[in-house]
């Protein structure tokens, strides 16, 4: 029996680095021929990045079905209905914890436009650079700014998609989130839309290796959670003390189990 584990755990890590190595030389394939054509032949910037979003979009999910098809992950999605629906003429502001490190992937592979923000080292990865800016990806290096350009995609009618972890969570600690999707949501003043996601056993956080994917296939759960409506400050309320307000609350709809499908998870409200 132990030498059946250990064939399953060095098969999956052989898989496992199949498929980044994939997804890395497919990023920088895309880079170097699809991104450039869709954005030299588009009328304008907008036009392009939701080519490149799309293209994007497509790809993750052919990520996605290569890892299932190697039997290191399966999922289950509840509520993508919420997600399907789209942002309407308001935008709209995705938050989700962040156990894993392909969380974003699998946002990508169901959402068709979707913004988000990237740290700057991403910006520098000769894989990915050329394509996180021909998609218009936001980098976190001027937090300030980075509040208005997000408030500004929102308000234009874009969905953004936000860790508030700011990066992915530290297995066995209590989730603590920073308070910049709070102030993003607040300057936008657009609704929220939370999404909890859960995966057993643990693969790719924040103290794992790539080929740590032990002998069965990591199972993921993304529950969407009812929509928040678009945040205001109460009155005589500074932002910090909105923001930190707002902060708890996410903390509590995306740490707490959900002991119920979303659909009947009608008690989630603003405090």
């Amino acid at each position: 029996m132990n030498g059946l584990c250990a064939a399953l755990r060095l098969w999956r890590a052989m898989a496992s680095g199949f498929c980044f190595l994939v997804f890395g030389v497919g990023a920088l394939a895309l880079s170097l021929t699809a991104f450039p054509l869709l954005t030299l032949t588009a009328a304008d910037p907008a036009t392009a990045r939701a080519r490149v979003q799309r293209t994007i979009h497509g790809g993750c999910a052919v990520f996605l079905g290569l890892m299932r098809l190697l039997g290191l992950i399966r999922w289950e999605l509840h509520g993508g209905q919420a997600l399907a629906a789209g942002p309407g003429p308001q935008g709209r502001l995705i938050i989700a914890n962040h156990p894993s490190l392909i969380d974003a992937v699998f946002l990508l592979a169901w959402l068709p436009q979707a913004d988000c923000i990237v740290k700057q080292a991403l910006l520098e990865n000769p894989f990915l650079r050329r394509a996180v800016r021909c998609a218009g990806y936001l980098g976190n290096a001027d937090p300030d700014a980075l509040v208005a350009q997000c408030a500004a995609a929102l308000r234009s009618g874009r969905t953004l998609i936000v860790f508030p972890e700011g990066t992915r969570s530290v297995p066995g600690r209590p989730l603590r989130l920073q308070r910049g999707a709070a102030r993003i949501a607040l300057a936008a003043g657009v609704p929220i839309l939370p999404v909890q996601i859960r995966c057993e056993p643990l693969v790719l956080s924040k103290r794992m290796k790539w080929y740590q994917m032990g002998d069965r296939p990591a199972h993921f759960r993304f529950d969407v959670l009812t929509p928040l409506p678009p945040p205001t400050r109460r009155a005589g309320e500074s932002e910090a003390l909105a923001a930190r307000r707002l902060t708890r609350t996410f903390e509590r709809l995306l740490a707490a189990a959900p002991l119920a499908p979303p659909a009947a998870a009608a008690g989630y409200a603003l405090p």
